[in-house]
């Protein structure tokens, strides 16, 4: 029986609300340093909730061109900064040119929303400008600004990457289902490399609207920085956020033949559906906790392995009180130390995930459990042990980081150091 191949994580990009690199980044989660504020990236004076994490000071011009820049929707701004700087992290900078196969190279790459900004722009000038000049003042660029696929095929195009370029949409699952099922195609000898990881930017006038309808949104102005408080027993919904996040997979023989640095080890991954609410997920969280199981026997752990949990933790009632029962029912009532980084970063929809697998990697090699930033009482009904305050110094080992989504979508992954 052929021994199944190794997945080595040997680079990782992110662009968060709490910084433009990984690092200042994890600097971020560490401290518990929230950046939620009044949006400014257009005008929210009439929304129902107008505050958000936005990603600031981002040079996009400088990182991607001015000109192409225009041509590409803010959501691929964010990707192919990301996905470069995983790529950079990797060594695999101008991998091409130096003789790597680009055909050998996988793009797996999502989001929730696609080009939503695109789309509402170009929609308001064509309503702007009446019937008969409305439909000529809409961009040629509108629909490869918009479509789903767009971040995968700009990171594909940019680096010149010839292997499968597929996109991954399941909602808030998203980035960790792309970093999942790229694993897949290391697993099974179609790449070498994949680049893996979403993006998002679900920050606009309608999203915020219609998000803020359906009671998902905190709609504490008063005080935005404390807006987003996953499990504790005040919370009342998610902040909304924006960034990107990729890892660069390895087949391990291929990384250690390279002489890469390897961060880590993508051990396993789960996937499943509740195939119950198109927004609500299950109460008992038996999906969740199945998506768990799967995602423990791929990498061939047990609960007691796992030193802890990075949750999907949105700061939503129904999220966070199904999420502690499915954890409760894999490891045990407040088995292990559970944090979520929404806090911080607010919710990044589809690239929640991606930026998420990066922040647990790195928080496992450290071997510290960064705290749940806002919440200061944890519910009583949440039966886990979340880390709040401080940060906790834990034993260096695996660490599972979950996903789950509206449509019932489920994703966990279970990373170690290397």
């Amino acid at each position: 029986m052929t021994a199944r191949r190794r997945i080595a994580v040997t680079g990782m990009g992110v662009v968060s609300p709490a910084g433009n690199d990984l690092s200042t980044t994890m600097a971020g989660v560490v401290t518990a340093k929230a950046t939620a504020a009044p949006i400014t990236l257009f005008d929210a004076t009439n929304l129902p909730v107008g505050f958000a994490f936005e990603v600031a000071d981002l040079d996009v011009e400088g990182r991607i061109g001015a000109r192409e820049a225009r041509r590409i929707d803010r959501s691929g701004h964010l990707a192919l900064i990301a996905a470069a700087d995983a790529l950079g992290d990797a060594g695999l900078a101008g991998a091409v040119a130096d003789g790597l196969d680009p055909g050998r190279v996988a793009v797996v790459a999502g989001s929730g929303v696609g080009g939503l900004s695109t789309l509402e722009e170009q929609v308001r000038l064509h309503a702007e400008r009446g019937r008969e000049k409305g439909p000529r003042r809409v961009s040629p660029m509108t629909v490869p600004m918009m479509m789903a696929n767009g971040p995968a095929a700009l990171v594909s195009i940019a680096h010149g990457f010839t292997g499968p370029s597929l996109c991954v949409a399941t909602a808030c699952a998203t980035g960790a289902n792309a970093i999942g099922e790229a694993s897949r195609l290391l697993r099974d000898g179609t790449a070498d490399i994949a680049i893996a990881g979403a993006t998002e930017c679900a920050i606009t006038p309608t999203a915020m609207a219609a998000f803020a309808n359906m009671g998902a949104l905190s709609k504490r102005a008063d005080d935005p920085g404390t807006a987003s408080r996953p499990f504790d027993v005040d919370r009342d919904g998610f902040v909304m956020g924006e960034g990107a996040g990729f890892l660069v997979l390895e087949d391990w023989d291929h990384a250690v033949g390279r002489g890469a640095r390897i961060h880590g080890e993508l051990l396993g991954y789960g996937t499943t559906c509740d195939a119950g609410h198109i927004t609500a997920p299950s109460e008992d969280g038996a999906g969740a906790a199945e998506c768990l199981r799967r995602a423990l026997a791929s990498a061939d752990l047990s609960p007691a392995d796992i030193r802890h949990v990075n949750a999907h933790g949105t700061s939503t009632p129904l999220n966070d009180a199904a999420e502690s029962r499915a954890m409760a029912a894999v490891f045990g009532p407040g088995a292990l130390p559970v944090t979520s980084t929404k806090g911080v970063t607010g919710h990044l929809i589809g690239a929640a995930g991606a930026v998420e697998a990066a922040v647990a990697l790195v928080s496992a090699i450290d071997g510290v459990v960064p705290p749940v930033a806002g919440t200061t009482e944890v519910d009583p009904e949440i039966d886990a042990d979340v880390v709040v305050g401080e940060p906790r110094s834990i034993e260096v080992g695996p660490v599972v980081s979950t996903s789950f989504a509206f449509g019932g979508h489920n994703a966990a992954l279970v990373l170690a150091p290397a």
